[in-house]
């Protein structure tokens, strides 16, 4: 399972899954430029060099049967790299989790967040949660963590997605039943993404339901992997 984190967000974003997932799957958590242990390095800035270093970093593990999983903006990337996996001729995901994410149609004709002056901005991510109380009341924090989200969205607001070719493995888009970022009928154009089948599913809570008590979002990850 490679899961990609959500904007500004990095690989520990997953760190509690690794505890939570079946011995039958194995964690893998993309670290992306300008957070964490590579803090000292410039966020992505082209979505087509990002997935190519992705692909080659990510190919020594993909030695069996793999699925991607991205959150919010991730799902963006993991979709990307999924494609471009499949057009080199694979190996490529067996399963494509998208969670918290409108299809790109519905990204480039709405507003766009990264649009927003700077005191906006700010409370538009916040509004989103995803931050520790402790972190959001630290301004000090949020001034370094504020500008690699703002650089994330940057990167996908402008960024367009092709549909063709469709991928050749399933698609579950998963959503917060309150997440006003990406409610269900912005999602469900996912299956045009997908010449397999594809489905949803709802979970109590906004835009980080996957954080909420009670959602056990590995557990459905690995449920549909696996069986029951």
């Amino acid at each position: 399972m490679v899961c990609f984190p959500h904007a500004g967000g990095g690989a520990n974003a997953y760190a509690n899954w690794a505890r939570r997932l079946p011995g039958d799957i194995e964690l893998v958590a993309v670290q992306l430029p300008g957070r964490q242990n590579r803090i000292e390095e410039d966020p992505a800035s082209d979505v087509g060099q990002l997935v190519k270093e992705i692909v080659a970093d990510l190919r020594p593990a993909l030695t069996g049967p793999f699925s991607f999983f991205g959150h919010s903006c991730g799902s963006l990337l993991a979709y990307e790299v999924a494609r471009a996996l499949q057009l080199q001729g694979g190996p490529y995901p067996t399963w494509l989790f998208v969670s918290a994410q409108s299809t790109p149609e519905v990204i480039w004709a709405g507003p766009k967040l990264h649009d927003l002056p700077e005191r906006e901005f700010h409370a538009a991510v916040l509004s989103l949660g995803g931050f520790d109380q402790e972190v959001s009341a630290d301004q000090e924090v949020m001034d370094e963590l504020v500008p690699v989200v703002l650089a994330d969205f940057q990167l996908w607001e402008r960024h367009r997605v092709a549909t063709v070719p469709s991928l050749d493995c399933p698609i579950t888009a998963l959503v917060g039943e309150s997440d006003w970022r990406a409610p269900l009928e912005t999602v469900e154009g996912w299956s045009e993404y997908t010449s397999a089948p594809f489905t949803t599913k709802v979970f109590p809570g906004g835009h980080f339901y996957l954080t909420e008590e009670g959602n056990d979002v590995p557990g459905f990850v690995s449920q549909t992997l696996l069986g029951p």
